[in-house]
């Protein structure tokens, strides 16, 4: 057991004032920061990136030395040729490293102004109206003004610039607390707490248990025996189980501070890479030492990794902050662009193009019309002044037409999705009230993708499941225990414990198969404060232990030599006489014990097929326990068989002498041992099966099979193993039993490539038609899978599969895999996860989601949305995306309808001016329209319009299919909004000029001028895109009423108080009396009530046909809400049609396929029925040598001085 009397010294927090450290500056030494300022003539060590730097560099900053490991810090990073790193522990020499503090945010106060411009530029309407703001400035050329644009231009960036310092300002702050986590670091011959950030490359750190590593460390000792330690790695790669490393025996002693301060020696390593599973590196003990000892990947700790089952380590830092392994795997935070952000862009474009053809044509028209009157006119004043050249008024329409496109539109549009985010933000469903965690819209941008998401990534562990396992049910002597709605953490079958206890026929088998339970096993137990605990590198084991445990069957005791069980107060004595190691091949663990009465039993413990595949004749519990093993992973559970026999002295000793042969063989020494192991592991006696729970997270196959109907594709990516990762798909419900599963496992490019194309002929339908079925690959085949010649190939074939799960892949490869469909499928991706190794392929996707779960905080800090729990994705996407997406689209096409319908008019008013650029609205009306009178029905639209419940969209995922295919926003639809506002403008012009061609506006004979028609034609617009909004939206709350009369009756407020305002504000002079001529004309009023009607007659009579002859599915279900009505119905025929063409052309697909087998291709029909099992392979140190570390039996001194 762990000896806890190995340290000395004392923790200690860093207490020194600034005052002490300036005046310790001056003496010489200061302890600041990390490490501690020192002359040079001090006795310092140095970290040095090449061997050959220059200690006078200009550029230094700080020079930190510290007893027992100094360094010294420049403020740029080097570039040298050098391709190793040293660490050395006694001379001092001028390099520079990262520090350990991580920044996840996009902006920086330097780089902030730059991005921020960047990304509010690659908006083409910011760039038109920048253009046009220029233009403005020339003297002379603009109708509108010098400030129309520039100041709502501006004020659009604030906005935007408040909004993005908000949203970067919480990551920072999530960054801030993970840079102040503490750490205990060795400094002046002690102890002391630090902060994450403060810790240096070369720093002795120690960990203690259930700690995470704050940086990539070297071993050099731990509390247990032989330098060794247990780390979970499923932050970095997904893997449950737990893995062994081991620092080197010359280091395994050095644990107390004097050990440490007697340090002399260097380390040599490479240089900072991404390789998580590789390192080389040498150490030397002390300086003038020549021999170097190699150091390893199982040396080595990785940030983000978690201490497990080991009290302490003790390590020294290699890397730090962004340097780590982990952090080098992520990349920086991207600026991403919704796809209704692209779609805009790309309309923006095109009308702009039409603006220009436009103010093309109208510069033509105005100059062929000024030559061709220039001296009919004298009142014209051409003889005095010449015209404008071409260029001037081409410039002079472009400034007139420019509100074509609304300079509006981008502040609306980042206020509306602020506070969409803040509906997000603040939904109690999807509060996690267990661990206080609501959902967070980290950015706002992003709101309507959610709502067009066709394909997901999922981390597994973690994200999917609970990182738990849970004894569920077992079979025993054909007899079947448990039960699976028992949601209890311990296990207790009282039917079990009665059989056991009453002498029943199966007693004996039960006993048997908890014995099994409690000693076919690499666990150790571990003692403290008097409460028994285990070490298990295998979560699978540890349950089986700990349910042994409960029913009576406690482990208590190993030694090298034997382990005891407690069986209901009475002391069992096994003997451990050979270990066979688990391996993904052999699929298998088996244990070999001597009773205290001399009989030796093979324990067997593994898949059922290889199991029954070993088993004797006469087999009494087989179908029975095969069928028990169908329902147990029908459930989702990881199922293991179990198996004995007994064999005598004699066989086992001349199969001992065997296996030590195979043992020691310097050639093929695994597959002799495979050999000989199967000398042994046959004629076995089944005893039962166990199932174990890889406890879901609540809700997730519920959510899975939710959004699966929502015909979003899931991909599972996990670095856990291939078993583990297709139980948990059968459990999650994203494979089916009925699916077949394609399982992807080569060894090379060649067989890859043929392996694919096999695949991809037999499976693949020119039609698009999904096939059901599975495609399974692992880590090692999706690297040649990835190459540029094969991806192609692969993409095909995992497009056209309904589920795709990959294991063993490394977080680059999960990157690697979203950015293949993103680029390659016209479809949005979403990737989610709640581990550091889920942060690149966060960051990849179109939408990133991290869960703030147990693994820190690392995705969720670099995600875009974050929430608790992987079933809170469902009303996520299914709601408030589709809503955000719904709301967005008619935001935009209605910010473009209101204003063409206005503006486009200045056109029309241009052929009755000569096309002399005259406009026919006040400019501050111009302004206004836009900021007054037609600002509240876009966030009406934006923030409250709603088609269907909440609870309509979650119970019937098929409604996302509108919003997935982008039907409510595209470019057909925004050209068909675009003419029907020109189609609007042309009736509310030409029918006011016409009602007014008599110019008898009024009944004393007076006419008016061109205000006097703007202010009419003005006050229609308003009253018509009011009334559109109206149209438009579903659900009609008392914002929305409003928002439709605010705008009609604050322009009829503004215009009666505007026309008044002249003599007092000189500036509204043209305006003086406008409102009493308008008002009291008997036109205007009828047209007020006529225009209306005339207007928007064909939008209802369209409307009204669309929604009785051509009803969309969204339609009807809201039809019904509305009569209170269950949907249920319509959904199902809605369901039904499409069912029969997907059989149909799944029909014609199959009669395509060759039969399995046929060519070659051998698809997986799954033998083993639920079977998973964890536990690292080919490790540092074996299970056997392992357990034979251990002796529990000599009690450890519990006290750890620090």
């Amino acid at each position: 057991m762990a000896d806890f009397s190995r340290l000395d010294g004392s923790v200690q927090e860093d207490t020194c004032t600034d005052a002490e450290k300036d005046t310790a500056f001056i003496q010489g030494s200061v302890q600041q920061g990390p490490c501690t300022i020192s002359s040079p003539a001090m006795d310092t060590g140095y970290i040095q990136e090449s061997e050959n730097v220059d200690s006078t560099t200009s550029n230094q900053l700080l020079s930190y030395t510290e007893e027992g490991v100094h360094i010294h810090e420049r403020g740029a990073r080097s570039h040298d040729d050098s391709t190793s790193r040293m660490i050395s522990f006694r001379h001092l020499h001028t390099t520079d490293f990262l520090t350990n503090r991580v920044n996840t945010g996009k902006y920086t106060f330097l780089t902030f102004i730059p991005i921020f411009l960047y990304e509010q530029f690659r908006r083409y309407a910011n760039i038109f109206f920048l253009f046009i703001a220029l233009m403005q400035q020339i003297p002379g050329v603009s109708p509108t003004g010098r400030y129309t644009t520039l100041v709502p231009l501006l004020f659009i960036l604030f906005v935007s610039a408040v909004k993005e310092i908000i949203e970067d300002f919480k990551r920072h702050n999530a960054d801030v607390e993970v840079n102040n986590r503490k750490v205990q670091v060795y400094r002046n011959q002690k102890w002391m707490k630090r902060a994450w950030q403060d810790v240096c490359v070369g720093d002795f750190v120690k960990v203690e248990r259930d700690e995470v590593f704050p940086s990539d460390l070297i071993l050099l000792a731990s509390s247990e025996p032989q330098a060794m330690c247990y780390i979970e790695t499923a932050n970095l790669d997904g893997e449950t189980n737990l893995k062994i490393r081991q620092g080197l025996p010359q280091t395994a002693h050095m644990s107390t501070c004097q050990e440490l301060y007697n340090l002399s020696g260097s380390i040599e390593c490479q240089l900072p890479n991404k390789l998580i599973y590789e390192f080389a590196g040498n150490i030397k003990i002390k300086e003038e030492s020549t021999t170097k000892i190699p150091l390893g990947p199982n040396q080595v700790l990785l940030r983000g990794a978690t201490l497990k089952n080991t009290h302490w380590i003790i390590g020294v830092v290699i890397y730090t902050g962004h340097e780590s392994k982990l952090l080098m795997n992520s990349r920086s935070a991207p600026l991403k662009q919704s796809t209704v952000d692209k779609t805009t862009n790309s309309q923006i474009f095109y009308l702009f193009f039409g603006l220009l053809s436009l103010s093309l044509i109208s510069a033509i028209a105005q100059q062929a019309w000024t030559n061709r009157q220039k001296f009919n006119h004298w009142y014209l004043g051409y003889e005095e002044k010449k015209p404008s050249n071409f260029f001037y008024n081409f410039l002079t329409f472009i400034i007139l037409y420019n509100n074509l496109i609304p300079i509006s539109l981008p502040v609306t549009l980042e206020l509306v999705k602020f506070g969409q985010a803040l509906f997000i933000n603040s939904d109690l469903e999807m509060y996690h009230e267990e661990s206080n965690t609501p959902a967070q819209a980290r950015t706002s941008n992003l709101n309507d993708e959610l709502g067009q998401v066709k394909y997901i990534f999922s981390d597994k562990t973690g994200t999917l499941t609970c990182n738990m396992m849970q004894f569920r049910r077992c079979s025993i002597a054909g007899i079947k225990y448990g039960s699976s709605d028992d949601t209890s953490a311990i296990f207790n079958d009282p039917q079990l414990l009665e059989n056991l206890s009453e002498k029943h026929v199966s007693s004996a088998h039960i006993r048997m198969f908890l014995t099994m339970l409690a000693v076919c096993h690499t666990v150790v137990p571990e003692r403290e404060h008097g409460k028994l605990s285990y070490q298990a590198s295998s979560p699978d084991e540890g349950a089986l232990v700990k349910a042994a445990n409960d029913l009576g069957f406690v482990f208590t005791e190993r030694t090298p030599e034997y382990v005891e069980i407690d069986v209901h107060g009475q002391v069992e004595r096994y003997y451990v006489l050979n270990v066979l190691e688990f391996t993904s091949k052999r699929k298998r663990m088996s244990t070999i014990v001597r009773t205290e009465d001399g009989r030796i039993f093979v324990l067997c413990k593994g898949a059922d097929n290889v199991i029954y595949d070993r088993l004797g004749k006469y087999q009494e519990f087989k179908e029975s326990t095969l069928q028990h093993l169908e329902e147990f992973a029908a459930e989702g559970l990881r199922t293991l068989c179990f198996a004995f026999r007994e064999v005598a002295q004699e066989e086992y000793d001349e199969w001992n002498a065997t296996y030590y042969k195979a043992s020691t063989a310097l050639q093929n020494r695994d597959a002799k041992l495979e050999d000989a192991a199967e000398l042994i592991e046959m004629n076995f006696m089944l005893i039962g099966a166990s199932a174990i729970e890889d406890k879901l997270q609540q809700g997730v196959p519920e959510t899975i099979s939710t959004l699966m109907l929502a015909d979003i594709r899931i991909w599972v990516l996990t670095g856990d193993k291939q078993e583990t990762a297709i139980n948990i798909g059968y459990a999650s419900r994203l494979i089916t039993q009925e699916m077949q599963l394609l399982i992807l496992n080569e060894d090379s490019l060649d067989e890859t490539r043929d392996r694919l194309r096999m695949l991809t002929e037999d499976y693949i339908d020119p039609s698009g038609v999904q096939s059901e079925v599975a495609l399974i690959v692992d880590g090692k085949t999706l690297i040649y899978a990835l190459d540029f010649s094969l991806r192609k190939d692969f993409l095909e074939l995992a497009i056209s599969c309904k589920s795709v799960i990959c294991c063993r892949v490394s977080p680059m490869q999960k990157s690697e895999l979203v950015e293949l469909v993103k680029h390659n499928v016209n479809a949005v991706t979403l990737a989610i996860g709640d581990g550091a190794n889920d942060v690149s392929m966060i960051q990849a996707a179109d939408v990133g989601v991290g869960i703030s779960g147990n693994e820190g905080l690392q995705a969720a800090n670099s995600s875009d949305y974050s929430i608790a729990q992987f079933r809170y994705l469902k009303k996520l996407m299914l709601v408030h995306g589709v809503w955000s997406y719904s709301r967005i689209s008619k935001l935009i096409l209605y910010s473009f309808y209101k204003n063409i319908c206005l503006y486009i008019m200045e056109f029309w008013f241009a052929m009755m001016n000569g096309w002399s650029g005259q406009i026919l609205f006040n400019r501050w009306c111009i302004a206004f329209y836009n900021v007054m009178f037609t600002v509240m029905p876009p966030f009406a639209i934006g923030l409250f319009d709603r088609n269907i419940s909440a609870q309509s969209m979650q119970r019937f995922p098929q409604l996302y299919k509108p919003s997935q295919n982008a039907e409510y926003f595209n470019t057909k639809v925004f050209w068909m909004w675009t003419v029907n506002s020109i189609v609007h403008s042309l009736l509310i012009f030409w029918i006011s000029i016409g009602a007014l061609h008599q110019d008898a506006a009024f009944k004393e004979g007076y006419t008016g001028d061109y205000l006097f028609v703007g202010n009419m034609v003005y006050t229609y617009v308003v009253v018509v895109v009011s009334l559109k909004a109206g149209l438009e939206m579903d659900a009609w709350s008392w914002p929305v009423h409003f928002s439709l009369w605010h705008g009609f009756l604050s322009w009829l407020a503004f215009f009666a108080i505007y026309s008044a305002c002249f003599p007092v504000f000189p500036s509204a002079g043209d305006m003086s009396g406008e409102s009493h001529m308008v008002f009291s004309c008997g036109i205007f009023w009828m047209l007020l009530f006529l225009m209306p009607v005339a207007v928007l007659m064909r939008d209802v009579v369209w409307k009204s046909i669309c929604r009785t002859m051509y009803k969309s599915l969204a339609q009807e279900v809201q039809e019904a809400e509305i009569d209170h009505i269950d949907p249920t119905a319509i959904i199902k025929k809605s369901v039904s049609k499409r069912l029969n063409e997907t059989s149909r052309l799944l029909g014609r697909l199959m009669k395509r396929k060759k039969p399995i087998g046929a060519g070659g291709s051998e698809e997986h029909v799954p033998t083993a029925h639920g079977y998973a099992f964890s536990q690292e392979e080919h490790g540092v140190i074996t299970q056997s040598e392992v357990i034979r570390a251990y002796d529990t039996t000599k009690q450890p001194h519990n006290d750890v001085s620090s």
